[in-house]
């Protein structure tokens, strides 16, 4: 009989506490047998040296339309609350040259030059929400993820894109419910639907009116080569792009603010020059990555990590990008601590290998200057509320809080 795992972990769906539970994972092995919303069996793999093996190793793949057997059958269909990390057909769900073509198409425009050249609008839309926090009474309680945070992020990659006022908050509901990971099989149905008519409308907008704005280079390429980009990958594009573009980078704003106002230890160091903005946004990264498990891979071959580990051909696999910083194999110096002046800040945050984010110039980019803004505004910020019960977003994908309740100055008087 071939090596099998016999333990199987069924994954909290609302991410209750997504650092003990990779942890629990990494003793187990080097990949874990899990069971995913509607009883679907994957395998997770949470070591970091194990994730840096397996995101280079070729007989892993993407695509689920050929690489997943539960997907081709239909035994796996849109109604599965995942179904929208699946059922895309954009560079995050392709491989080989179908990765490379359209991986093309966008990554230019996420090149050093293009990122820095977009520092002013960044720093201009940080600005105008800075302003506005400014207005807020001496004591009082606002909170940084909606008021900074998210906005920042969204405003940037809508601004990027073309995406019209009007249309924005349709958009932003559908890409933050792609996150959600305990969805009803009716619920995933309808998400996944409106996903691609909110996309699709942005396209026919962009088409009638197109501007200077990134859907409607896309939408041009699109229409004068349709070898280049079928119109079902110009919309899947879209989602990828607007979705991934905004909230990794929310979670990370909101880890940095929240570890820093946490460890003011930490924060005098930035203040005394002895640290950096650029150490708390690595270190932020490493501590608390904005996704921790990343739907999904599919084995094309058998392979055999070893200690009685065999993941079958067709199987799929989750990464846990967010475990690797914490894995004490990779830091054996206090892992689970904070520390602005950690020589070894290495992480998977944004993940390894040929799917690595696009966008992780601009992720730190918009953090640095968030922290800049704010920090430097309100010397006296405070967290309202102990760091430790700062509430988790539910969800087993991304690593996110669902606010940032803070102080911005002391009360008068």
């Amino acid at each position: 009989m071939e090596p099998r795992c016999p333990y199987a972990h069924v994954l909290d769906t609302r991410g209750t506490d997504l650092h003990t539970e990779a942890a629990h994972l990494r003793t187990h092995g080097p990949a874990v047998r899990v069971e995913l919303p509607g009883r679907v069996l994957a395998w997770s793999v949470t070591r970091a040296d194990v994730v840096k093996q397996l995101l280079t190793d070729s007989r892993l793949a993407k695509n689920a339309r050929r690489h997943w057997p539960d997907w081709i059958d239909g035994r796996v269909g849109p109604d599965w609350p995942l179904a929208s990390w699946v059922a895309v057909e954009s560079m995050f769900t392709s491989d080989g040259q179908d990765h490379h073509r359209l991986r093309a198409l966008t990554a230019p425009s996420f090149g050093p030059r293009r990122v820095e050249a977009l520092r002013p609008r960044v720093r201009a839309i940080t600005a105008a929400l800075i302003d506005a926090l400014r207005e807020t009474a001496p004591g009082e309680t606002v909170d940084l993820h909606t008021r900074l945070s998210y906005l920042l992020p969204t405003t940037l990659i809508c601004d990027l894109f073309g995406v019209p006022e009007e249309q924005r908050p349709e958009i932003q509901r559908v890409v933050n419910g792609a996150l959600a990971t305990y969805s009803t099989p009716e619920e995933a149905k309808a998400l996944i639907d409106d996903l691609f008519v909110a996309m699709a409308l942005l396209v026919a907008t962009k088409r009638a009116t197109p501007g200077d704005d990134m859907t409607s280079e896309l939408i041009a390429t699109r229409d004068a080569n349709g070898e280049r980009l079928s119109e079902q990958e110009l919309v899947s594009t879209l989602i990828l792009m607007i979705g991934a573009g905004s909230e990794t980078t929310v979670n990370l704003i909101d880890h940095a603010i929240t570890l820093l106002l946490a460890h003011p230890g930490q924060l005098a160091l930035i203040r005394a020059g002895e640290a950096s903005w650029n150490d708390a946004i690595e270190e932020a990264l490493r501590l608390e990555a904005p996704v921790m498990h990343l739907p999904l891979y599919f084995a094309t071959e058998d392979i055999d990590l070893g200690e009685g580990v065999l993941i079958r051909t067709g199987e799929p696999v989750l990464f846990a990008f967010g475990s690797a910083g914490r894995d004490p194999e990779l830091h054996p110096d206090r892992p689970g601590e904070f520390d602005l002046t950690r020589a070894d800040k290495s992480h998977l945050a944004f993940g390894h290998g040929h799917h690595f984010c696009l966008g992780h110039l601009v992720a730190r980019m918009e953090a640095e200057e968030a922290l800049d803004a704010l920090l430097g505004t309100f010397p006296d910020i405070e967290l309202a509320i102990p760091a430790e019960e700062l509430l988790p977003q539910e969800s087993f994908i991304v690593n996110g809080l669902r606010t940032v309740p803070v102080r911005l100055t002391p009360a008068s008087g």
